[in-house]
């Protein structure tokens, strides 16, 4: 006869350690049709409804790219919503700078990531890409190219502006 051993839970589930249950772990598929990756990304099915499709990375990505929060708003509504929004949550706005301050994973500082937005250019961008942004833009708004256009002028300083930021960040980053 075997020996019975005493349970460690006193019957509370709570008690028992993680993985404990030894049955199979329920795995839920993405919701794109043909996709047998994990779906492990919930988004909303409707705005304000708490039904949700579960999709991989790649497909959750490409649901956010299509995503229009103001879809079916008039302009006026969008901009009473926005406005309503913003008041809201104004008070956050002070402790901006206790935490990052733009996108990406952090290796970027807040300069580098205004560079980048002058330079039209994305977040993870290589420096090469970098570089052929600035000089694709330099040439598109250097005075010489386009003379007695002031904007321009403005948009060739910021250009300049902006990647001298980068280039030091990168030389910085190589030593």
């Amino acid at each position: 006869m075997a020996r019975s051993t005493r349970s460690t839970d006193w019957g509370f589930p709570r008690w028992r350690g993680y993985g404990g249950e030894g049955g199979a772990a329920k795995v839920r598929m993405c919701d794109r049709h043909g996709c047998d990756l994990p779906g492990n990304c919930p988004a909303p099915k409707s705005p304000n409804s708490p039904e949700r499709w579960y999709f991989c990375q790649e497909h959750a990505g490409e649901y956010n790219r299509g995503w229009d929060y103001f879809e079916g708003l008039s302009a006026e509504e969008a901009a009473a919503r926005e406005a309503g929004e913003r008041r809201d949550f104004s008070g956050f706005a002070e402790t901006a700078h206790y935490g990052w301050g733009g996108s990406g994973d952090g290796s970027r500082s807040r300069d580098e990531m205004r560079a980048l937005a002058v330079l039209e250019v994305e977040t993870d961008a290589s420096f090469d890409e970098i570089k052929m942004a600035w000089r694709r833009l330099a040439k598109a708004n250097h005075p010489d190219a386009r003379p007695d256009d002031a904007e321009a002028a403005e948009r060739f300083r910021l250009i300049q502006a902006a990647w001298d930021v980068l280039r030091q960040a990168e030389e910085r980053r190589a030593a």
